[in-house]
């Protein structure tokens, strides 16, 4: 009888599920004729666009700076090498949310081994919580660029303390709805590249041709910009935030955050454009880093960057003739800075909370209100703290961020063979495994990170 009543039940849950993921549908069709292309276009919007703008997180902006200022436009090369394959990556690990309505580490968890499972988690809290460290650590020396008798420390617990009290206290979605806007900072770098003036024709050839000599230093900071591009916290977070997705758009139901979720193709296509849309936005500004860095710093012999103030003034030309531009250069950078990292914090947090709350059977979930998942949220304090913690060793934070980008990158190489294999698992995936691209592109990234880790590790070699 119990089941008889649990059939009925899920059935009828399924039947209500399905009539409000058909009028939402109806609901965006209806929007999408009132706004013409550009509402299609800022509808398809959403978690993919959100993980690419914290894909370029403080320990980002500081890899990608210090490329431009030491080797100039010779690393220019790495983004269209990297892009395809970041975008494969992050469309299958999207894809396996949607069509299991399950996070990564609840996938690994029923699927495969507890080994595989605690492997996987262990790598990305561990890998998570020294981003963490050193994006608060960025954001701490930021600040003292505006306000230097400061102190180091309390700026760090303050912004440890703000994203976990925003987190808990303010729905995500309203919470990335101001901050992504603090994100438009970014776009000070083209602009400032195009104010500077460029030479473009050697900055496209540089963009696809490698023109520059290998040593140990210059392969550390390689394996730095392909670790905080393709960086694990990005892999467990989208996978988790398409499934928030279905949840808002009621095609899975709430009420215990399980059950096969109500997918079509139209919704594989909107996956696809929102990571599209996302990771180009991470790629083009990391691109835009770079060249700018390269045409303020080191066309102007600054060709290590020791602090933030030297990173500040790769934005100067953009305000020059401005009263105090200096000090203006410093705002915008602080602004950027400071912006990206709360909303990066929380995604790194986020993502080792689902990882962790998903492999002990915890409630997990944005969605849920702190009262309905104290663990989950608790998970998140904790993870922020402990990153936090990093800050009181003394670290150089610059070294930090480069540092915590090396790291990501040997972190992913285990992560991309389970991404790999779950996307292509039948039993998991069902008629939705992932395409040929798609594979390629995984296979490609998991193959480069572990050549760059390996090549990385033998010329730390003493010899």
């Amino acid at each position: 009888m119990a089941n008889l009543y649990s059939w009925i039940h899920d059935l009828v849950g399924n039947h209500k599920s399905d009539k409000l993921a058909q009028q939402h549908e109806a609901n965006l069709a209806k929007a999408s004729k009132r706004y013409g292309k550009f509402g299609r276009s800022i509808r398809v919007l959403g978690p993919g666009v959100v993980t690419g703008a914290a894909d370029d997180d403080p320990s980002g902006i500081a890899t990608y700076s210090q490329a431009g200022a030491v080797y100039g436009y010779g690393l220019l090369w790495l983004f269209p090498i990297m892009f395809p394959l970041l975008l494969a990556v992050q469309e299958s690990c999207a894809r396996i949310g949607a069509v299991t309505g399950d996070g990564l580490a609840t996938v690994l968890k029923k699927h495969y081994s507890k080994k595989v499972l605690y492997s996987a988690v262990i790598l990305v809290v561990v890998a998570n919580t020294v981003n963490i460290g050193s994006d608060l650590a960025a954001m701490a020396a930021t600040t003292q660029l505006l306000f230097p008798e400061a102190s180091y420390i309390g700026l760090a617990i303050f912004f440890a303390l703000l994203c976990v009290l925003l987190q808990i206290f303010v729905p995500y979605r309203t919470y990335v709805k101001i901050l992504k806007w603090l994100a438009i900072v970014l776009f000070a770098y083209p602009v400032t590249a195009f104010i500077v003036g460029q030479p473009w024709t050697e900055v496209l050839t540089r963009t696809f041709v490698p023109n520059v000599t290998i040593n140990k230093e210059t392969i550390y900071i390689i394996v730095g910009i392909l670790g905080t591009t393709i960086s694990p916290y990005l892999f467990f977070w989208n996978t988790s935030e398409v499934v928030e997705d279905e949840v808002e758009e009621h095609r899975i139901k709430t009420s215990s955050g399980t059950g096969i979720p109500r997918i079509s193709k139209a919704f594989i296509r909107k996956i696809r454009l929102d990571n599209i849309a996302g990771m180009s936005l991470a790629s083009i500004s990391a691109w835009f880093i770079v060249i700018a860095c390269a045409s303020t710093l080191h066309a102007h012999g600054i060709t290590q960057i020791e602090n933030a103030n030297d990173a500040a003034a790769a934005l100067e030309p953009l305000v020059q003739g401005f009263p105090h531009a200096g000090l203006i250069a410093k705002l915008l950078f602080s602004v950027g800075i400071i912006g990206i990292g709360l909303l990066a914090v929380p995604v790194l947090a986020g993502s080792s909370s689902y990882a962790i709350s998903e492999a002990l059977g915890i409630k997990e979930g944005l969605y849920r209100k702190f009262k309905k998942a104290h663990g989950f949220y608790g998970i998140i304090a904790l993870a922020t703290l402990a990153g936090l913690t990093i800050n009181f060793l003394h670290i150089d934070p610059i070294q930090a961020l480069i540092f915590t980008a090396v790291f990501n990158a040997v972190a992913s190489v285990p992560l991309l063979w389970m991404i790999y294999r779950v996307g292509n698992n039948p039993d998991v995936m069902g008629h939705y495994k992932n395409t040929r691209w798609s594979n390629v592109g995984v296979i490609a990234a998991f193959l480069l990170m572990l050549g760059a880790s390996l090549v990385l590790f033998y010329s730390l070699i003493p010899r």
